[in-house]
């Protein structure tokens, strides 16, 4: 009996998923979206491998130099390549988007499905009260106030946005699974004798990844607006370079005319996010189980 459902369960889920396919493919927003953040994923991706912005902290020309051949963007105040450095920031942004985006929607799937498969004791009001209490102080204050705490650390900016980003997914993930516990593959798997446990991460959390996947396409595009936050307030990143501490070091630029150094990480960072932004709502209406038909 338990594993026929679990047949019908996979054969619906492989239905699910070609029907969403379908309808996202057929959504040229989405999927015009989808192709700009392949194109910043490939971008960060060859900085990674060293394919370019190697050379993004070398004072390579004169100060403030306009834009030229050798240096498409122009220079900074000390001679730095602008369009290297904002190529560079590409990286910090996946790296900081997905860090955060893995480790909050994992925390939260794991304490919302707990909360939710133990709904009305103990163990759920604790979550509960924890997610009350992180969302009773402002988000930009509790994330300034855990980074600023963890300076010292390289992982400060990230456990700080961990620590935030994950009562959202925790709160959709656990009414899920207070209607998913109901089902009869959960009640077939308590007649066989499964664990709480095993019931859980086995038979009910797979079934909540449709919100996991959208949950954490929207910390994506939230941790790389915090970070720029931080690292403008001097919280975020401290080796290496973002479109934060462009922004930041831009603030004298400005005054003095120069906008190339704003312009630059400003104009990235807004592709990004709306692009991140399109393709998360594409998503989330191709996911909808209103209407997928």
């Amino acid at each position: 009996m338990n594993a026929a459902a679990e047949a019908m369960q996979r054969r619906h889920g492989d239905s699910l998923w070609n029907k969403a396919w379908r309808k996202f493919r057929h959504d040229r927003v989405g999927v015009v979206a989808l192709l700009v953040v392949c194109a910043y994923a490939i971008v960060a991706l060859g900085v990674v491998l060293g394919w370019w912005a190697t050379g993004w902290a070398d004072i390579s020309g004169p100060k403030w130099a306009p834009l030229s051949s050798e240096h498409w963007l122009g220079t900074n105040i000390i001679g730095q390549d602008i369009f290297s450095r904002a190529v560079y920031s590409t990286r910090t942004a996946f790296e900081v988007g997905l860090i955060v985006a893995l480790g909050a929607t994992f925390i939260g799937a794991v304490l919302g499905a707990i909360a939710g498969f133990f709904s009305a004791t103990w163990i759920d009001e604790a979550v509960i009260w924890l997610m009350g209490v992180l969302d009773s102080v402002p988000f930009i204050l509790l994330v300034a106030a855990i980074a600023y705490s963890l300076q010292d650390s390289p992982w400060a900016m990230h456990i700080a946005m961990i620590a935030t980003f994950w009562i959202g997914t925790a709160r959709l993930v656990r009414g899920e699974v207070i209607k998913l516990k109901g089902q009869e593959f959960v009640e077939s798997a308590h007649a066989i004798g499964l664990g709480r446990m095993t019931i859980i991460f086995r038979h009910i959390l797979p079934n909540t990844f449709h919100v996991l996947l959208v949950q954490a396409t929207l910390s994506f595009v939230a941790a790389i607006k915090s970070e720029v936050i931080l690292s403008f307030l001097g919280l975020g990143v401290k080796d290496g370079m973002s479109w934060g501490l462009m922004i930041s070091e831009s603030t004298f630029e400005v005054l003095a005319g120069y906008f190339n150094n704003f312009i630059a990480a400003s104009v990235l960072m807004f592709g990004l996010v709306m692009a991140f932004n399109m393709f998360s709502d594409a998503l989330q209406d191709a996911l909808d189980p209103r209407t997928v038909k």
